[in-house]
């Protein structure tokens, strides 16, 4: 065990460290199990044993007073799923997943790869995009809003209010500050315009309002679980898509692969999600004083738990920053671990699936421009990835 917990003073959320992590990752997996942050005021955890450790301890590592890197925030979110312990975030979790699961999502297949692959065959005609914007956001925004049965107006907001959902979850930097309006913009909207009358019947918002009713849950709980539904399941899918093409093409190598076997395409998508996560981490707070690997915590430690650094471990994977569409990364932590796994992870897939499934029947070679890196506390990805398809 260290005589004295390793020390590390870097800003986590600067622009430089936020575009070009993975040299400060390194340099924290490298120096202890978990590391204190004096700017930051909390304990990062960058090692993929370790990551994974407190994810799947709920007992110690606790979400119920919040996921931030900022007390604001924390106190802001507490009770909702996202921060919340069992057996609120159980009866929760419960009633949102429901339509999530494979099962559930079956009957919508054949619609999502339809028109993922109408929507290929129109940008193979076209040439030249913006992955972004003309593909990678088509299929979550559209499919997401209308299964979440949201009112028309204020659709239009939905990537904005996701990506300042995420940012407010770093530290309370000046790019959480800027997006706090569009936040409290967003739980405004699931409160006054997002009412039961104004929901699609048999939508996944309009069943929050069917389980209150039933007395499942309160009913002053349906706006924030509305919005459970309206950031998570958007910017992690679409920043996942454009992330996985923009690896595919810069790799011919790996897209060759994955054309002659296209029972790759999960492996893949796995492959992806770990060699660029979409989600950089969230914290937990300490329960009660904890050995993790070689470092004593004290009890009320707020932990941040990075795991875009653990998919990177050189402790867990071989040649971790090789992108290669063979390897069983089926462990890696792009979608969380534990209890607080990801929830649209399964509509993730199916949606990045189908994308990749009519790429691969339609497309010999992808092509890639200097991409316009999109600057967020929590998210990584890109904001413009100009492409052309051959």
């Amino acid at each position: 065990m260290n005589a004295r917990p390793a020390s590390l003073d870097v800003d986590l959320y600067s622009d430089e460290i936020i575009r070009e992590p993975y040299e400060t990752y390194r340099a924290l997996r490298d120096a202890g199990s978990a590391v204190w942050l004096p700017r930051h005021e909390l304990w990062a955890v960058a090692r993929f044993e370790e990551v994974r450790q407190v994810l799947r301890d709920h007992r110690r590592f606790s979400s119920a007073r919040g996921v931030a890197a900022n007390e604001e925030t924390n106190r802001a979110s507490m009770g909702t799923t996202l921060a919340s312990d069992p057996p609120l975030h159980t009866e929760q979790r419960k009633i949102i997943v429901a339509p999530l699961m494979p099962g559930a999502l079956a009957p919508l297949r054949a619609q999502i790869e339809a028109t993922a692959d109408d929507l290929i065959a129109r940008l193979v005609a076209r040439g030249s995009f913006d992955a972004m914007s003309d593909l990678a956001r088509v299929l979550p925004v559209s499919i997401v809003s209308d299964l979440v049965g949201l009112p028309e107006e204020g659709r239009q907001n939905l990537l904005k209010w996701a990506a300042a959902t995420f940012d407010i979850l770093g530290v309370m930097n000046e790019r959480a500050r800027e997006a706090v309006p569009a936040v409290q913009e967003m739980r405004a909207y699931t409160v006054e315009q997002a009412t039961p009358e104004r929901l699609r019947p048999g939508s996944w918002a309009a069943r929050l309002y069917e389980a209150a009713a039933e007395g499942k849950i309160p009913v002053e709980r349906c706006p924030a679980m509305m919005r459970d539904y309206m950031a998570p399941s958007l910017d992690t899918t679409i920043l996942g898509t454009g992330n996985i093409l923009w690896l595919l093409a810069r790799h011919p190598d790996q897209w060759e692969l994955l054309r002659a076997n296209p029972d790759l395409i999960p492996s893949a998508i796995n492959e992806g999600l770990r060699l660029e996560s979409p989600i950089r981490g969230f914290t937990r707070l300490l329960n009660t004083a904890t050995r993790l690997g070689d470092t004593e915590l004290p009890e009320g430690a707020r932990v941040l738990a990075l795991y875009a650094s653990a998919n990177r471990d050189e402790r867990k994977w071989d040649e971790p920053e090789r992108f290669d569409i063979t390897r069983k990364a089926t462990e890696q932590l792009g979608f969380g671990h534990g209890i607080h796994t990801c929830a649209g992870m399964h509509l993730a897939r199916l949606e990045i699936g189908a994308i990749l499934s009519a790429l691969v029947r339609r497309v010999r070679r992808i092509e890639v421009e200097d991409p316009v890196f999109a600057y967020n506390n929590v998210l990584r990805g890109f904001d413009s990835l100009p492409m052309r398809l051959q």
